[in-house]
Order: C-alpha cells, then structure tokens, then sequence
C-alpha cells in the first residue's frame, strides 16, 4: 500500500510539472508590424510606408473622418499623398544625377548642384498627373488612408519630362554637365540610373 501511495504522489507531482511548465510556455501574443496611428488594430504594410509590388514610388495620405463624405475624405487623402510623392520624386532625381555624375565622371559639384536644383524644380504635383490611388483603407476611427504612386515606367517618364524641361531651361548649366551625349540621350540615361543601380 505504501508504494501505491508513494507511486500515486510522484504521478500528481509529474502532473504537475507538466502543467506548470506548459503554462510558462503559453505563446505570446503576436505583434502587429503596422498598426493604424494611435490604434492597436493592425493596418496594411503601405500604410507605415512598406514597399508595395509594382509601385516605384509612393506616398501616403490621409483624411479625417468628414461629413462631407467619402469622395471629400478621397480628394483630401490623395493631395496630401501627392505632395508627399512630389517630394520623393525630387529626392529620387537628385539621387539619379548624382549617381550619373559619379559613374560618368560629368560636371564637377557645382555644376551638379545647379542640375539637381534645375530639375527639381520640374517636379511639381501637376507633373505628378500620372500618379494614381494604388490602394485605399478607412482606419477605425473613420480616418481615410491612401496610397499614391506611379509605377517604374511612369517615374522614368517623369524623370525624363524633367530632366528635358530643365536642359531646355539651363542649357549652360547642362552644357558643363553632359560632356558629349545629346540633350535626349541624357536624358534618357538619367531617367534610367535609379532602375540599373536597383539591378545590381
């Protein structure tokens, strides 16, 4: 009878190992890797600025919640989102002209600095008219949220679009900087630097 007392403890003893341990090992919970801002609900990765197949460059835009309806919130969302674009834009050609200049061996920095401003200055939203509401998303708390982009084709037009209004604008400053390439095939090269240095 003792051994069957002291097998029955050992067993509620192991049994209770087990549990505890298996109650230690409970998963945690999971984390989401966006979430909507001042929100815990989990939100789509373009929302916290994660890349998007087939988008080249994006941006995103949001609108409260209105009475003024949905196409309002809309409108509001994707101008935002497009002035956002433009500014990404800029900073994406001055990167490309910089990067021709370095492998090319074109202008010195000056001359650089003087074509990147130049061409800068021809990104505007209204050159932005191919972009468009890739995705679209109404948080919680009624907040719109948008996504606007261009795809690799559209961005190397607007480049290009750039790059040309600008060689037709400063053609000194251009003259310094493209060596002995045509104005379009300068163009043309520039407007593909970001795509060849992804490639790599």
């Amino acid at each position: 009878m003792m051994q069957g007392r002291e097998g029955m403890i050992r067993w509620v003893v192991a049994v209770s190992v087990v549990m505890g341990v298996a109650a230690c090992a409970k998963p945690k919970p999971k984390v989401a890797e966006c979430t909507f801002p001042g929100s815990t609900t989990e939100a789509p990765g373009w929302v916290c600025d994660q890349p998007v197949p087939g988008v080249a460059v994006g941006a995103v835009g949001s609108a409260a919640k209105s009475g003024a309806g949905m196409s309002f919130m809309r409108e509001m969302a994707g101008t935002s989102a497009r002035a956002e674009l433009a500014r990404q834009m800029k900073v994406t050609v001055q990167g490309m002209i910089k990067q021709y200049a370095e492998t090319t061996g074109a202008g010195d920095s000056e001359t650089v600095d003087k074509v990147n401003t130049s061409v800068t200055k021809q990104i505007t939203n209204e050159s932005l008219s191919g972009s468009k509401i890739m995705r679209s998303i109404q948080a919680p708390d009624g907040t719109l949220f948008v996504l606007v982009g261009v795809d690799e084709g559209m961005k190397e037009k607007i480049v290009k679009d750039a790059v040309k209004t600008s060689l037709n604008n400063e053609r000194a400053a251009w003259q310094q900087f493209k060596a002995k390439k045509g104005f379009e095939e300068l163009a043309e090269d520039i407007s593909k630097q970001k795509a060849e240095m992804e490639k790599k």
